[in-house]
């Protein structure tokens, strides 16, 4: 099965005032990722465009949504004029939907370099205290990757992971290049990860919860090592939350050797 590189362009004004007529912001926090969610499922069909990124400037009016999916722009645009809401037709105008099939599969050995936005988080196995303070990180809690790794190292991390980490040479760039890693496993050998940004956000949820935890976009190299599996990464995403705007790896030209 093909795999399409779609992009989209996107008026934020239209964008936000959809949101907020769709009653998407919630306590006065707006996930741009959920209302996304909500608006390619409403059009295209639940998971149809998925993983996918947005892509948005200051102030600037104008952005772009980038997605993978089985289906060209043309077989999206025919679905979207059968099904698509009339209010969520003025954000995405199926006009301009744009698609490129991707390669059909990458050798291995092939040096690739990557732009993703990542929710870095672990899900704990079991409760975790602090002995000094008894507080406690509840099992099934989803947990930032890096002050996961500071409090399980470092008793004063409790209060202060970043203070923690710096005072023993944890960096959150480590930690998160650790974690992705990880989730490529053996479909690719990461040769460096940076982290270009990093912010902490709410993720707004349909089940009403709001979780507050990182959000990190990392730069870097990677080299393939199982083709069909490397594959597959690129049409699901990578590591949690991939239905609201996190884990599109999205390919670049590689770092110079």
């Amino acid at each position: 099965m093909t795999t399409h590189l779609v992009h989209a362009p996107i008026d934020r004004r239209d964008f936000n005032r959809w949101a907020g007529e769709r009653g998407l912001v919630r306590r006065g926090w707006f996930d741009d990722g959920y209302a996304l969610h909500i608006l390619l499922s409403a059009m295209f069909g639940r998971g149809v465009l998925q993983p996918f990124r947005l892509f948005a400037s200051g102030r600037r009016r104008a952005a772009a949504l980038y997605a993978y999916a089985d289906a060209d722009a043309e077989m999206l645009r025919e679905t979207a004029e059968a099904v698509a809401p009339p209010d969520c037709a003025t954000v995405i105008d199926t006009r301009r939907l744009r698609s490129k099939p991707m390669p059909e599969g990458f050798n291995s050995g092939r040096r690739l370099g990557f732009d993703v936005r990542l929710r870095p988080v672990r899900r704990l196995a079991r409760d975790l205290r602090d002995p000094q303070s008894g507080r406690v990180m509840r099992k099934g809690q989803e947990v930032d990757a890096y002050r996961l790794e500071v409090v399980r190292r470092f008793p004063e991390g409790w209060a202060d992971p970043d203070t923690a980490g710096a005072k023993h040479g944890v960096t959150r760039e480590s930690v998160y290049a650790e974690w992705l890693a990880e989730r490529l496993g053996d479909a690719a050998s990461l040769e460096a990860g940076n982290l270009a940004a990093f912010q902490r956000s709410r993720a707004v949820r349909g089940s009403g919860q709001m979780p507050e935890g990182p959000d990190a976009t990392v730069h870097g190299t990677l080299s393939v090592t199982e083709p069909d599996r490397f594959a597959d990464i690129l049409r699901r995403g990578l590591g949690r939350h991939r239905a609201y705007g996190y884990g599109m790896l999205l390919l670049r030209p590689p770092a110079r050797s």
